[in-house]
């Protein structure tokens, strides 16, 4: 489904990718590890179409993305979902399902059964302003959010960073449910929900893929994931 071959990316003069490759194959839950400042955001953000790559290219489903906008991206079927946990925070749980809905062209009843069905407690908070969630609730309200009008690929950053041990299960269940519904490319600290859900792992170092690990269920009993950061 998503191909990136050689890609470059960085900030003004600073390179911070450097000659990247992946593939993600249609149902694929592949997760990308590494420490504090390997590249991992900025892959996803250049995915995304919200950094240009300066060499490489991304093919979509046999397509170059290259110089599409985020917006027109989104129209192919990618969702971003960013790191620092944003939601609408003064409208209600309801109303940031709906404004994703109506974005993504999808009715707003079809987008709100999916999101409970991933997520009962939001039919609970359904009038609650969404700043007033925890952060694990917004977490889960935005991936709720980022699934309407059903995209094919979900970029994903840092899904349960800073979050308690109970709403990281939380998580790990909602990511579960997804599985083979929609591809997606995830970044992740916890190791442990790595080796849970993980259908292949690229681990970056200083801004390149230093290994690819195509069944992580083999390792789970063998040498620890931390062994290759």
């Amino acid at each position: 489904m998503l191909e990136v071959a050689r890609l470059e990316a960085g900030y003004g003069s600073a390179r911070v990718l450097h000659d990247v490759s992946l593939t993600v194959a249609p149902g694929e839950m592949v997760f990308v590890v590494g420490r504090n400042g390997a590249g991992k955001t900025t892959l996803l953000r250049t995915i995304a179409g919200l950094l240009p790559p300066a060499a490489g290219e991304i093919r979509f489903e046999g397509r170059s993305v290259a110089g599409l906008a985020p917006e027109k991206r989104a129209r192919l079927g990618f969702r971003y979902v960013n790191q620092e946990k944003r939601v609408f925070s003064p409208l209600s749980v309801r109303s940031n399902i709906e404004l994703a809905a109506h974005g993504a062209g999808e009715p707003f009843d079809s987008a709100w059964r999916r999101a409970v069905a991933l997520y009962p407690k939001l039919d609970e908070f359904r009038e609650l302003p969404a700043g007033r969630l925890s952060g694990g609730q917004r977490e889960i309200l935005l991936i709720a959010r980022a699934l309407a009008g059903q995209p094919r690929l979900l970029l994903i950053d840092e899904p349960t960073e800073g979050l308690a041990a109970i709403v990281i299960e939380d998580i790990f269940r909602i990511l579960e449910r997804m599985r083979q519904s929609v591809a997606a490319i995830i970044v992740e600290q916890n190791l442990a929900i790595v080796r849970r859900l993980a259908d292949r792992i690229y681990v970056m170092n200083e801004g390149r893929v230093v290994h690819e690990i195509a069944d992580p269920r083999k390792i789970a009993g063998a040498e620890p994931l931390e062994c290759f950061l």
